[in-house]
């Protein structure tokens, strides 16, 4: 049997919780990332992205966008992934 968008549900529930943030403006950013790689993420990085979103939404929309640094302690290479994507760099 078939899940909605082909996707097993850790995938599903990991694009839900990307999308729904709380602030449209993390919805967009996270949300965005998430759902384009989706199908493609490994365990681990579907473990990279659970830890990105425990972070505060008001910190990830100001570290994404460039309004203030990702500080060293929040600082993983998921986390630098998604202020690339949301920024259109492309490494």
């Amino acid at each position: 049997m078939s899940t909605p968008l082909g996707l097993d549900n850790r995938r599903r529930r990991i694009l839900f919780r990307a999308t729904h943030r709380g602030t449209h403006e993390t919805d967009i950013l996270i949300g965005g990332f998430v759902a384009a790689g989706m199908s493609g993420f490994s365990d681990a990085e579907l473990d990279q992205l659970e830890e990105v979103m425990e972070l505060d939404d008001v910190d990830l929309a100001d570290w994404l966008t460039g309004r203030r640094p990702i500080p060293i302690e929040a600082e993983t290479p998921m986390l630098r992934r998604i202020e690339q994507a949301a920024r259109g760099v492309h490494s």
